[in-house]
C-alpha cells in the first residue's frame, strides 16, 4: 500500500533528499548542504500558495534546517535534545506549582490527596493517546528523512483527524465517568476535592491533545524550538493565572482544586494556537496547507496499526498507576497524599531522559527515512550515555534531599516523611527509568510499537503489579511496597530492552511505503 497522497500537482512540492550534496536547480531555487550539516534553500521569495516550505532556521535571504542524517550525531543530539529538556523542566515546575497551591488550600493535604487521584485518572486519557503521537513521529520522520516533504503535510493533516475524534470521545467519557471512577478505586474521601477538577481536566485535555500533535510534527521535523515556545507560554500562564482561580484574587470566583484545571484548560488553548499558527502561517520548516486535503482511510489506519500498540503501552502503564492507587488506597489519605506527591515527583527523576529520548526518536527516524541504519543505531547509544549521565546527578538528588524536595508543598509531618522515604527508593530506579525511556521512544520512532508494549507489559505489569501488592499488603511493607515495586519494573524493563536493541528488528520495521 502506497502512502503516497494523490494531490493536485500545483500543491506538491518536488521531494529533496536531505542531505543530498551539490545543488538541485529549479523554479523556486535549490538546495545545497554547507559544513555544518545544515540544507539551505536558496530563496528565491515565498513559494507559491499550496507548497509546502522549508524554513525557520536559515541566515539571512535563506531558508533552511538542520540535516540530521549527516555530521555529528553528537551535536544533533544535543541540538534536539536541550529545547525539550528546557520544555520537561517547564512541564515539572506546571505539575509542582499545582501541588503547592493545593497544599494551601483550606482543605490541606485533603487537596493534595484530590489532586493526586485525578491526576491519575486524566493521565491515563493523556497517556492513552500517546500511541497516536508516536505513529506520527515514526511515519513523519520516515517522510522527512527521504526528502518527501508533500507526503510529510498529507500525514500532518490525517494525524490531526485522527486527534480531533479522540479528543470528542474522551471529552465525553471523562464527562459521564468522573463520579465512577472516583468510587471504584475507593477514594470517596477525597470525592469532593477530586470530582470537578477532574472533569474540567478531560476537557482540558483536548486542547492539550491538539498542541502535542501538533508539537509532533514539528519535532519530528527538526524544529525543536517552536514547540519549547508554544510550551513556555502554556506552562506560564497555568502557573500565573492558577491563583486567581483557586483563591478569587482580584474579586475572581474562588473555584478551589478545580482553579488549577481552568487554567490548564486556557494554557493548553493558546499553546496549541502557538503551533498551529507557526504550521500554517509559515515560520518553520514545514508550512502546512489544507490544498487537496482529504479524508485518507489508508493512511489513518496505518497510523493506528503503528499507534495502537504505543497506545497499549501507555494504557498499561497508566493502568498501572490506578492499580498502585488501589494498593495505597487503603492505607489512608496520609499515604494517598505521599502517593501523589510522588507521582509528580517522579517527572523530576525523569528530568532530561525524556528530552533526550524525543532527540533520539527524530534521528532514528529521519536516518532510517534516509536508508542509514547504522546511524540510528549509533544515536541510541549516544542518547542512553547521555541519559545516564543526567540520571546519576538525579538519583544523588533524590537520595541526599529527599525532605528538602517535599517541604515547599505540605509541612504535615506524617506526609514528609513517608513522602521522602518513597523518593529515596525512587533514587534507586531513576537511571534505569532514564535508560527504559530512550529504549522506549527510539524504537517507537522506529515503529517497533509491538516490543515496547510487549516489555511494558512483562515488567509493569506482569511483575510490578503483583509485587506491589504482595509487598504493600501480604508481606506488611505498608506504602512503600509500591516504591519498592517500581525499581523492581524498573530494573526489569531497561534490561529486557538490552538484547531487542542488539537484535536489530527495529532498524528493519516498514513505515511507510
Amino acid at each position: 500500500m502506497s502512502l503516497e497522497p494523490d494531490l493536485p500537482s500545483s500543491t506538491a512540492t518536488q521531494p529533496v533528499r536531505p542531505g543530498a550534496h551539490g545543488r538541485e536547480d529549479g523554479a523556486e531555487g535549490g538546495l545545497h548542504t554547507s559544513q555544518a550539516g545544515v540544507v539551505i534553500a536558496d530563496d528565491a521569495g515565498p513559494p507559491p500558495h499550496g507548497e509546502t516550505a522549508l524554513g525557520g532556521m536559515g541566515g539571512q535571504g535563506g531558508r533552511s534546517y538542520r540535516d540530521l542524517t549527516t555530521g555529528s550525531i553528537r551535536r544533533h543530539l544535543w541540538h534536539l535534545a536541550w529545547p525539550q529538556v528546557v520544555e520537561g523542566v517547564l512541564g515539572i515546575l506546571d505539575q509542582l506549582v499545582d501541588m503547592v497551591w493545593a497544599g494551601r488550600l483550606p482543605g490541606g493535604f485533603h487537596a493534595l490527596a484530590g489532586l493526586g487521584v485525578a491526576q491519575t485518572f486524566t493521565q491515563f486519557g493523556q497517556m492513552a493517546r500517546q500511541g497516536l503521537d508516536q505513529a506520527t513521529r515514526a511515519m513523519i520522520t520516515r517522510a522527512v528523512g527521504a526528502g518527501n516533504m508533500r507526503l510529510t503535510n498529507h500525514i500532518a493533516l490525517q494525524a490531526f483527524v485522527l486527534t480531533g475524534a479522540y479528543a470528542v470521545l474522551l471529552v465525553i467519557l471523562g464527562l459521564l465517568l468522573t463520579d465512577m471512577l472516583i468510587r471504584f478505586i475507593g477514594a470517596g474521601a477525597v470525592q469532593a476535592e477530586a470530582a470537578l477538577y477532574m472533569r474540567i481536566q478531560f476537557i482540558g485535555i483536548a486542547g492539550m491533545s491538539f498542541r502535542m500533535a501538533s508539537t509532533a510534527v514539528l519535532q519530528s521535523t527538526g524544529d525543536v524550538f517552536t514547540p519549547l515556545k508554544s510550551t513556555t507560554v502554556t506552562r506560564v500562564i497555568h502557573i500565573v493565572v492558577t491563583p486567581f482561580f483557586m483563591f478569587g484574587w482580584f474579586g475572581l470566583p474562588a473555584f478551589g482544586l478545580a482553579g488549577a484545571a481552568l487554567s490548564n484548560l486556557l494554557a493548553q488553548l493558546v499553546g496549541a494556537g502557538i503551533n498551529f499558527w507557526v504550521l500554517f502561517r509559515g515560520g518553520s520548516y514545514l508550512r502546512l496547507t489544507l490544498r487537496g486535503f482529504h479524508l485518507d482511510y489508508p493512511v489513518m489506519g496505518r497510523m493506528l496499526k503503528i499507534g495502537a500498540p504505543a497506545s497499549l503501552g501507555g494504557t498499561e502503564r497508566a493502568i498501572s498507576q490506578l492499580v498502585l492507587l488501589w494498593v495505597v488506597a487503603p492505607f489512608g489519605v496520609v499515604a494517598l497524599a505521599a502517593f501523589g506527591l510522588t507521582r509528580r515527583m517522579e517527572m523530576l527523576a525523569n528530568f532530561g531522559s525524556m528530552g533526550i529520548a524525543q532527540a533520539s526518536g527524530i534521528m532514528v527516524g529521519q536516518n532510517l527515512g534516509a536508508g542509514r541504519p547504522e546511524r540510528a543505531r549509533q544515536s541510541v547509544g549516544w542518547a542512553l550515555l547521555f541519559a545516564a549521565a543526567m540520571k546519576l546527578v538525579v538519583a544523588a538528588l533524590l537520595l541526599l534531599i529527599p525532605v528538602l524536595m517535599v517541604m515547599p508543598f505540605t509541612q504535615d509531618p506524617a506526609v514528609v516523611d513517608l513522602t521522602a522515604d518513597w523518593l529515596r527508593i525512587l533514587g534507586l530506579a531513576a537511571v534505569f527509568m532514564g535508560i527504559g525511556v530512550v529504549f522506549q521512544q527510539s524504537f517507537n520512532v522506529a515503529g517497533d510499537t509491538v516490543t515496547v508494549t510487549i516489555v511494558t507489559f512483562i515488567a509493569l505489569v506482569a511483575i510490578e503489579l503483583p509485587a506491589a501488592w504482595l509487598l504493600s499488603h501480604p508481606m506488611g511493607v505498608g506504602p512503600l511496597g509500591s516504591a519498592w515495586a517500581n525499581v523492581i519494573g524498573m530494573v526489569l524493563r531497561a534490561g529486557l530492552f538490552v538484547p531487542v536493541y542488539f537484535w536489530g528488528r527495529w532498524l528493519r520495521i516498514k513505515v511507510i511505503d
